[in-house]
């Protein structure tokens, strides 16, 4: 198999029955064309929570007929209601007709009988995914039209009417962000292990200075640079945004804090770049506080430097929950993925970064 950017032989306890899904698809694909035999399978190695594989059908002479994508939950303890294949699923299929940028669905499967999981198949969207590295060979002038290009997209959905694509009943109204302070507390109690820091004190104070909402829109939850696929023609231009497991109704600016979250610059400190996953660091790439201008301008929003600072750590925190979650797998012996070995560490890093923000803005004063 010609190799696709991101992917590699599955690992083993990651395998799947590809006959299995082979036959299945055939059976329940709308779109069935192409998908005779048994497809060829690799792994994409970006990710660590939801598996994602390449299933790619071949004709006689090696040439590619259909390349698909199949998603599909990880072994071992899940948060409550994390890892819903069929909500991800629903989700692109409902905006597929008012925000083009989400990939083509091919089927759902809630059978656990075929691999031992729901999952759900997509088309694969050819482009380049920016990972740890751009990966591209861009001036910084260009890389700077990339970096805003991706950031439009983001208020392009959050300009999404969610009752034109049939998702109004998404989220559960009113006191979103009261709602994530208090569940994404409660995930990093549980998550935690006995070599990471008690996040109390920061806790305390996202639960203290936490805001009204100021407003109720479709959010993507895990925007990111590397999940986002960028035109093979035009590579400033991003015409997929992928993984909508985490894809509600919520505030506009809980999704931008998470975004944040991920956006490592040149300048931080090295152990905050030892944790940089995509190519914020680039000459050219607008730095955090200039993404929040960005936003703020093309959105007509407004948010002191105290304001903001309550979205910046929670964004922040809710990574520190992420990371903990899936290194509590691997403590428990859940996964054996070596990349996982060292999130305890960041674990670390993330409160000690969301404990200076605190002390940066109670010392200011405003």
């Amino acid at each position: 198999m010609t190799d696709v950017q991101g992917s590699r032989a599955v690992r083993s306890e990651d395998a799947f029955d590809v006959p299995a899904v082979a036959a299945w698809l055939r059976e329940h694909a709308e779109d069935r064309r192409g998908l005779d035999g048994t497809p060829e399978v690799r792994q994409f190695s970006g990710g660590a929570s939801n598996l994602t594989y390449l299933l790619r059908y071949a004709a006689a002479d090696g040439d590619s007929v259909r390349d698909l994508i199949l998603r599909r939950p990880p072994a071992g303890q899940k948060a409550k209601g994390a890892h819903d294949m069929g909500r991800e699923f629903r989700i692109q299929s409902a905006l597929a007709p008012v925000f083009p940028q989400v990939p083509t669905m091919v089927a759902f499967c809630d059978d656990d009988s075929v691999i031992g999981s729901e999952f759900y198949v997509m088309e694969r969207v050819a482009g380049h995914i920016p990972r740890k590295e751009l990966g591209l060979d861009l001036p910084p002038d260009q890389v700077r039209q990339l970096c805003t290009n991706v950031l439009d997209l983001l208020v392009d959905l959050h300009s999404v009417d969610p009752s034109a694509a049939g998702l109004e009943s998404l989220g559960r109204g009113e006191g979103y962000v009261a709602r994530q302070v208090g569940g994404w507390s409660n995930r990093y109690r549980k998550a935690r292990t006995r070599n990471v820091g008690s996040f109390e004190s920061v806790m305390q104070w996202l639960d203290a200075n936490q805001p009204a909402d100021r407003r109720t829109c479709l959010i993507h939850n895990d925007f990111r640079l590397d999940n986002v696929v960028l035109d093979p023609d035009d590579p400033t231009r991003p015409i997929a945004l992928l993984d909508w497991e985490m894809a509600t109704l919520g505030d506009p600016l809980m999704d931008l804090g998470g975004a944040l979250a991920y956006w490592v610059q040149a300048d931080d400190g090295p152990a905050f770049r030892a944790f940089r996953r995509q190519p914020t660091h680039a000459p050219g790439m607008l730095s955090r506080r200039e993404v929040v201008d960005y936003y703020c301008d093309r959105t007509g929003m407004s948010l002191t430097d105290r304001e903001w600072a309550f979205y910046e750590v929670f964004g922040l925190f809710r990574l520190a929950v992420i990371v903990q979650q899936i290194y509590y797998r691997y403590f428990h012996k859940q996964t054996t993925n070596p990349a996982f070995r060292h999130f305890w560490l960041a674990s670390i890093m993330l409160e000690l970064r969301c404990r200076r923000i605190i002390r940066r803005v109670e010392r200011s004063g405003r």
